[in-house]
């Protein structure tokens, strides 16, 4: 039997242009792939690469070629003043992730700067809720801990986590999320792009959210490294 998705050729999802590998010419960058007829979901996602100079075509399939709305932006993220290729593309998951990839493709030869997976498996916390309305939020990575306040929660809230003395009814542990929003940002204005990480953090359970993790990255010449992170909590009505 064959199925729709079998019968459908892949097309252009995105689109973008600019000089990537280093002969300054500009050179033509798509996202194809094959949309699925009862949903917004693509699949078989594949970054594609058009040499201005010649017109030769590099395919490059993606690790995670599922989702949703792919983007593509061009900019110079390790200084060497050539454009670079950073995708990505929405998971559709409850938790809104994000899949990420920056690619170099200078004389023509492809190399991963970036990949949201091994970032993620990188960067690990542990959310866990304390008595007299904390709770402690550890990076693990950087060796950093974190205090948010939750005194200023709504008492119906606080109520249920704890008693009239502020201790804990029982244990409560939440999360971090996975990348939620990675944001080329140029913070010295050089023309060099850093990159600005999201992290929802979760409480009990994930639509019961306590902040994010923003972690701003820098490429070092090997690797994009930790520049700063901050922790970033919700305001509560006056």
């Amino acid at each position: 039997m064959v199925t729709n998705t079998q019968m459908q050729s892949p097309r252009i999802i995105a689109f973008a242009r600019g000089d990537v590998n280093g002969d300054r010419i500009p050179d033509n960058i798509y996202i194809t792939g094959v949309p699925q007829s009862d949903a917004a979901i693509i699949r078989q996602m594949t970054l594609v690469i058009q040499d201005g100079a010649t017109g030769y075509l590099y395919r490059m399939p993606l690790k995670e070629n599922m989702g949703y709305d792919p983007s593509l932006f061009l900019g110079d993220f390790t200084g060497d003043g050539v454009d670079d290729i950073f995708i990505t593309i929405q998971s559709g998951g409850s938790g809104a992730t994000t899949f990420d990839y920056i690619y170099s493709f200078i004389s023509n030869m492809p190399r991963l700067l970036f990949d949201s997976d091994l970032y993620n498996s990188q960067y690990q916390y542990e959310v866990t809720y304390q008595d007299q309305y904390k709770v402690e939020v550890i990076s693990y990575f950087n060796k950093i801990k974190y205090l948010i306040d939750l005194s200023l929660r709504d008492q119906e809230y606080l109520n249920e986590i704890y008693d009239a003395n502020g201790k804990l009814k029982m244990p409560i542990s939440g999360w971090v999320d996975p990348i939620s929003g990675l944001f080329p940002i140029d913070f010295t204005g050089n023309g060099v792009y850093e990159l600005y990480a999201f992290q929802k953090i979760a409480g009990r359970y994930h639509a019961d959210g306590l902040g994010y993790i923003q972690n701003t990255l820098k490429w070092n010449g090997q690797q994009f490294a930790l520049e700063d992170q901050t922790l970033a909590i919700y305001g509560s009505p006056l």
